[in-house]
């Protein structure tokens, strides 16, 4: 693929769960584990699949549904018994957290590029993130890696601000990759472009502050091309 190096650097900035992997599984198992210990009736594969993305403690708050005092007072035995169970979970033998099909490829090729900065913007915690991408073999792919840890919970434009600033690329020339109404809502309200999938949790109907939906990697790459992304 031919480069341009007098083109301005672009900034590519990737949701993980459901953009990049598809983690569903160990998560819908890790909340439903944590809700069963805290004695608290299970959620639905459906109302844990609409929340990821979210910060944990954002998520959990969401799925639960307590009033406000209940809320403060389980909130944190939540959040610690989802933790316990996703680690557990993770160290299964039989436990997979497959990467979807044409993300490696797509990743590598973009990130071949001299005139491409690739990011991560996810509600996992750092440490969360930094087992995934070991893992892949894909850490040293990107350039800024933003999670839970470092700003407010998505939809708040938190972690592609700071990726902006740090990185100095203009918000004209930074996209945000994802799948969930979450991301397409922190993209716009960082004033940069969003790009949906449609792979992952949230339906394209929830996609609508989008300005492209793709429908596979391939497809992704070439929306890219066509917004000179790079």
């Amino acid at each position: 693929m031919k480069q341009n190096k007098n083109l301005e650097p672009k900034l590519i900035i990737f949701d993980c769960d459901g953009t990049i992997i598809d983690s569903q599984d160990i998560i819908i198992r890790a909340m439903v584990m944590a809700f069963d210990t805290s004695g608290l009736p299970k959620p639905s594969d459906d109302a844990v699949r609409g929340i990821i993305g979210l910060s944990l403690e954002e998520a959990v708050s969401t799925v639960a549904a307590l009033p406000e005092k209940q809320n403060r007072e389980m909130l944190p035995r939540l959040v610690e018994g989802y933790k316990q169970a996703f680690v557990a979970l993770r160290n299964e033998a039989e436990h997979t957290e497959v990467m979807y099909q044409g993300a490696r490829d797509v990743i590598e090729t973009l990130a071949g590029r001299d005139d491409v900065l690739l990011g991560i913007a996810t509600g996992k915690s750092r440490r969360g993130l930094d087992v995934v991408l070991e893992r892949e073999n894909l850490a040293h792919h990107f350039h800024i890696l933003k999670t839970a840890d470092d700003a407010p919970s998505k939809p708040h434009p938190g972690m592609i601000d700071q990726a902006v600033a740090e990185t100095g690329v203009l918000k004209e020339n930074t996209v945000m990759v994802g799948d969930t109404s979450y991301d397409m809502v922190m993209a716009h309200n960082a004033g940069v472009s969003g790009i949906g999938v449609e792979w992952g949790y949230h339906d394209t109907g929830q996609l609508g502050h989008a300005d492209h939906i793709a429908k596979d990697y391939p497809h992704l790459l070439g929306i890219l091309l066509s917004l000179g992304s790079p």
